[in-house]
């Protein structure tokens, strides 16, 4: 009795769609078809097409978009963009001047709320676990493209009754959180920072268009009121690999030249 050779369903799901994207059918940023258009076109059921998506994702010629569907992913590669861990006072987003003195347009989406620190945020913020907290969730792109995530925790006991209170929204939103607390009587430091490398999680490569396990910078920061010693705000920020570097310190600035002699 002989047995069926053929691949199994998902792999040829996968085949035809490859196929269209390697010939230009589909080009990059295209729209892919849904899960319910594939199980039209093939039958299959979605389970199939899901794990068609899921090897084109892999082989990073498709990029998952949540509640959007699937794109063609450009092949193109991105100019590298340098991060510093802290610009001007006054100078707005941190990282939208970051982006703009490099010429890329910035813009980003963020979804503030109240929550309780677990044990791991309230170690970092030195405060209570289950002390209120203010989270916010970010993802920041570049001329469109998503570069970067960041969730940055700030305690309530800090911010809580001010206008400064949540970081995107209010007369003060989105001006980082440096001028931030210094609107609030607080002055912060350059903020201490850990950087680690490793790949990004699914739900990671989702949001920032690259596939699992693609190299991305962690980077666990926290700012300290400089007067107090305490933490007042700590943040988890994903940097993707492949379009940043981390630059840190400060570059001397030239005396204007040797003191004319005295006579």
């Amino acid at each position: 009795m002989s047995q069926d050779s053929s691949p199994p369903p998902y792999l040829r799901v996968a085949e035809r769609l490859r196929q269209r994207i390697q010939s230009g059918d589909l080009a990059p940023g295209d729209v892919l078809p849904s899960l319910a258009e594939i199980r039209t076109e093939t039958g299959y059921s979605g389970t199939v097409g899901q794990r068609a998506y899921a090897v084109l994702v892999d082989e990073g010629l498709v990029v998952a978009r949540p509640g959007r569907g699937h794109f063609v992913r450009s092949q193109e590669e991105r100019p590298v963009l340098v991060r510093r861990p802290r610009v001007a006072a006054g100078s707005g987003s941190p990282t939208e001047a970051q982006l703009t003195v490099q010429g890329v347009r910035a813009s980003w989406d963020s979804e503030s709320t109240t929550a309780r620190a677990d044990a791991r945020i309230a170690e970092r913020l030195g405060i209570t676990a289950g002390d209120p907290v203010m989270h916010t969730a970010y993802v920041y792109r570049a001329d469109g493209e998503p570069v970067q995530l960041a969730d940055s925790w700030e305690p309530m006991a800090v911010t809580g009754g001010t206008l400064v209170v949540l970081p995107e929204a209010g007369p003060y939103a989105g001006i980082g959180v440096a001028d931030r607390m210094a609107l609030i009587g607080i002055e912060v430091d350059t903020p201490v920072e850990r950087v680690t490398a490793r790949g990004a999680s699914r739900a990671e490569a989702a949001l920032l268009g690259t596939t699992p396990a693609a190299p991305v910078l962690a980077v666990e920061r926290t700012y300290y009121d400089r007067a107090a010693g305490r933490a007042v705000e700590t943040a988890d920020i994903v940097l993707l690999g492949s379009r940043w570097a981390a630059e840190y310190g400060t570059r001397p600035t030239p005396a204007d030249g040797p003191a004319d002699a005295q006579g």
